[in-house]
């Protein structure tokens, strides 16, 4: 448990800067913008191989804390349609992005609040409660920041319809082949 812990102080810690200590992001990337891209990749991407680390120990000796009841999957399952839709929303802005603001953020909310609502080991709630309360603090600190422009294409209708079909597209592949060949577990067996 403890390496999936430290998996998530390091790339919630990392995705928290901005959060926490922008003043210092700025001047990391003032100085040079190349350096604290690298570093935050490299944290990140250390951070998530432990988080799956720690997840894939956790699950060998799982700890219950509570049992869902079984029609809350199709809750989830419902729950998670529009994740990968939002996921991508901010690279292709449409009425999708205008309207949610921080599409990303409600995929994560939307993401963690599912597999809360189906998966009751401690691990699990550690989890998907870390970023559930992340995206949610962040979300909140968006308020009071100015936002950063990304590199997307023009504003569209036509994007709406692409990150319709991609992101619909995307979920039927991960419930149907990829979470089972990814994490070990079929959403719908």
């Amino acid at each position: 448990m403890l390496v999936l812990i430290l998996g998530l102080i390091l790339f919630l810690g990392i995705h928290s800067i901005s959060i926490v200590a922008e003043p210092l992001r700025d001047r990391a990337v003032a100085i040079s913008d190349m350096g604290w891209k690298l570093a935050y990749i490299a944290i990140s991407v250390l951070g998530l191989w432990l988080i799956v680390s720690g997840y894939a120990a956790a699950r060998l000796d799982p700890q219950l804390i509570y049992v869902s009841p079984g029609w809350m999957r199709h809750l989830a399952a419902l729950l998670l349609l529009p994740v990968f839709v939002f996921a991508l929303a901010p690279y292709f802005p449409g009425r999708i992005q205008r309207v949610l603001g921080h599409p990303q953020l409600v995929a994560v909310k939307l993401w963690a609040l599912s597999h809360l609502l189906v998966n009751g080991t401690l691990a699990d709630l550690i989890l998907f409660g870390s970023f559930l309360a992340w995206a949610v603090i962040d979300r909140i600190s968006l308020k009071k920041r100015k936002a950063r422009s990304l590199s997307t294409v023009p504003e569209s209708w036509i994007n709406d319809v692409v990150l319709v079909v991609a992101g619909l597209a995307l979920y039927g592949v991960t419930v149907l082949w990829a979470h089972k060949w990814l994490i070990g577990v079929a959403p719908f067996s």
